[in-house]
């Protein structure tokens, strides 16, 4: 018998280089601790509903009448939802005349794309056209389809911020692309240092690899910055000169944590730019209901808006998109009503705000926590969590422990993640998952666990760092 299509030596080469550190080993093995009885807290991933995050009641209570439309028939429905929920229902249902189980739009549900170009243009200050924008089963999916389309071999390169969300060097190598990284300056809390970025694209261009986009990712993922305007406008300035399209990935944009730098879109800095380059830089921007204070993960609801983008290009990733027929639907309607919240005045508002309101609060007040707790502990050092869900902390490794991971073939910040799991029940990801300066180890964890569990959670990590640190103590303190 020869070899099959789906052995392995046989797979596409492009698969077998994918690497998912937030999914990676140690995530397998809380994963078989949890099988064994061990009480894991998974912080690995940005999934507030699984550590305690309770839903917001209007979008849910608008998704069970579409879901279960026979409900507005009951002559007590209105015992049960409030009438702007009810109103809301049919609202959606009217643009899906096949109800959630029927395709929509390859695009999305056109209805839906209008509710989200007007909160972008009460966002930004400009109109947007719902024509360019596609909703898409979370932001990954519109991440990796204009990736795919960008990518045409393994000389285009992409530039991404390291560290970086591990979605961007999976897509890239899937899609036989080059991962050009650009280093943010942890000493300058994660700043954008564009002398550093010009040398990473000279560089890439000295090895034949042609730059042709820029990722940024705002606030930041895994490390919790958020970019000034001034930051923008050189981003886009740098863009603009070196012909770049960018990737804004601002699925982060309601977790901001403290005033100084409140969220603004690259979008309304570009257009506020105004002149040649306002027109000329290619921008694709990304959105979810996974993130901010909704969490709605599971949903799988997200949109990509485009920039100027060539109209013959829309029609190409509008024939892509159609490949997969339709997003999915009940995600396309949280969001519409992600950007379409209740107003002051409607029945349902004073309750939506409330729980909004302290949901953010409480993840502002989570942050200021993590940050504390682990610039109190031995040979660790972490910059403020601004924005986005994340801790990233700096390790600092005695040599030791760092002799003692090679000798077990273990990179030293998964031999320290794997001790802390096995410790304490804490499920992070290694910082070499998301990429670091060498010698450098950090790891990332959510902010997400109950705001209640969060001082247990971080005494429990200083006793294992602090009993850490001893055990591995550099060999000349012994």
């Amino acid at each position: 018998m020869g070899r099959k299509g789906l052995d392995y030596e046989d797979l596409n080469e492009n698969v077998k280089k994918v690497q998912y550190a937030v999914r990676g080993e140690l995530y397998l093995r809380a994963s078989e601790l949890q099988k064994e009885g061990k009480r894991i807290i998974f912080t690995n991933v940005g999934n507030p509903h699984a550590l305690g995050q309770k839903p917001l009641t209007f979008p849910r209570q608008v998704v069970a009448l579409c879901q279960a439309p026979f409900l507005l028939d009951d002559p007590n429905v209105g015992l049960i939802f409030p009438a702007d929920a009810i109103a809301r229902a049919k609202h959606y249902l009217a643009m899906a005349p096949g109800g959630l189980g029927a395709y929509s739009d390859s695009r999305g549900i056109p209805g839906v794309r209008k509710e989200v170009a007007e909160f972008i243009q009460r966002r930004d200050g400009y109109p947007s056209d719902p024509e360019l924008i596609y909703l898409t089963d979370g932001a990954s999916k519109g991440v990796m389809q204009m990736l795919n389309a960008i990518i045409r071999n393994g000389r285009d390169g992409i530039l991404v911020p390291v560290p970086q969300y591990p979605l961007y060097s999976a897509a890239i190598s899937l899609f036989g692309g080059s991962l050009v990284p650009y280093y943010l300056d942890e000493e300058a809390n994660w700043g954008l240092d564009l002398v550093n970025t010009r040398q990473s694209v000279a560089a890439a261009r000295s090895n034949g690899i042609t730059v042709r986009a820029m990722v940024i990712i705002n606030p930041g993922n895994p490390t919790g910055q958020c970019l000034s305007v001034e930051n923008l406008k050189e981003i886009l300035n740098f863009c603009y000169q070196e012909n770049l399209v960018l990737l804004a990935d601002e699925v982060y944009q309601q977790n901001v944590y403290q005033d100084e730098r409140p969220f603004i879109s690259a979008r309304k800095v570009l257009f506020d730019m105004g002149g040649p380059i306002s027109r000329e830089v290619q921008l694709i921007s990304f959105h979810t209901v996974s993130k901010g204070y909704w969490g709605e993960c599971g949903q799988r609801g997200g949109y990509f808006e485009m920039t100027n983008i060539p109209p013959k290009t829309v029609d190409e990733i509008y024939k892509v998109a159609s490949i997969a027929l339709s997003p999915n639907v009940p995600g396309q309607i949280f969001m519409g009503l992600m950007v379409n919240p209740p107003k002051p005045g409607d029945i349902s508002y004073l309750k939506f705000a409330t729980e909004s309101k302290s949901i953010l609060e409480s993840l502002r007040r989570r942050a200021q926590i993590m940050t504390d707790g682990f610039n109190s502990c031995r040979n660790v050092v972490c910059n403020f969590t601004e924005g986005a869900m994340y801790s990233f902390p700096q390790i600092r490794l005695p040599q030791r422990a760092m002799d003692t991971a090679k000798s077990a073939g273990k990179e030293p910040d998964v031999f320290y993640c794997l001790k802390l799991l096995e410790a304490t029940g804490i499920s992070t990801v290694p910082g070499s998952g998301f990429g670091q300066k060498e010698g450098v180890f950090h790891l990332r964890t959510t902010i997400l666990p109950a705001e209640e569990d969060m001082p247990a959670i971080m005494s429990s990590f200083k006793k294992f760092n602090d009993s850490f640190m001893e055990q591995y103590q550099d060999y000349s303190k012994l």
